[in-house]
């Protein structure tokens, strides 16, 4: 595969529903790869999109015509449109480094934990500001939204711990200890 060819620290992936693209945040190299293939799955095409300091965190927006990147190193949000390949838009999120980044199914709120202050910061997708901004604990880091778009399940690294989050009233309703340094989580079924 032709992936990230040249970049560095290429850090997370996402992929669009068909699987036919994926987007790449290289930390090191300040750059979104977005991938896309070909007619065959081992023949893929890139196109690298400079973006802020030290992207991390990264998604799709459920329509797919979005794609935003956490920058750990300047606390902005890049937005890259999907079909152009090009960012749109530079959002000052004011974290101290971002980690990870999620959509809520319905493409309405941005979820974005901010690893240096502790934070999940919560943003409206179509307007772009911040909605809510709650302290966690210590190093938030990795976020699992329920599919129903009910609660967010946000790893806090530092305190051992897993806090869940309402994301109606956008409040936590419990955490729970999950053992040392916890950060990706998955759905199994």
């Amino acid at each position: 595969l032709h992936l990230v060819l040249g970049q560095k620290r290429p850090h997370m992936l996402v992929l669009t529903k068909d699987g036919r693209r994926m987007c790449v945040s290289n930390v090191e190299s300040n750059t979104v790869s977005v991938e896309e293939m070909k007619k065959k799955i081992t023949e893929w095409t890139g196109t690298n999109v400079k973006v802020g300091k030290g992207p991390e965190g990264i998604d799709i927006s459920p329509d797919e015509k979005e794609v935003w990147a956490a920058n750990s190193g300047d606390g902005t949000v890049s937005i890259i449109d999907l079909a152009s390949k090009k960012v749109t838009q530079t959002v000052d999120v004011k974290t101290k480094h971002s980690n990870r980044l999620k959509f809520t199914p319905d493409g309405k709120l941005v979820l974005i934990s901010d690893l240096g202050s502790g934070d999940l910061v919560v943003v409206d997708a179509a307007s772009r500001k911040e909605v809510k901004r709650l302290n966690l604990g210590k190093s938030t880091e990795g976020i699992l939204v329920q599919p129903d778009g009910s609660r967010a399940f946000v790893a806090v690294s530092g305190d051992d711990k897993v806090a869940v989050v309402d994301l109606k009233t956008l409040e936590v309703t419990t955490t729970f200890e999950i053992g040392k340094d916890p950060d990706g989580m998955a759905w199994r079924k």
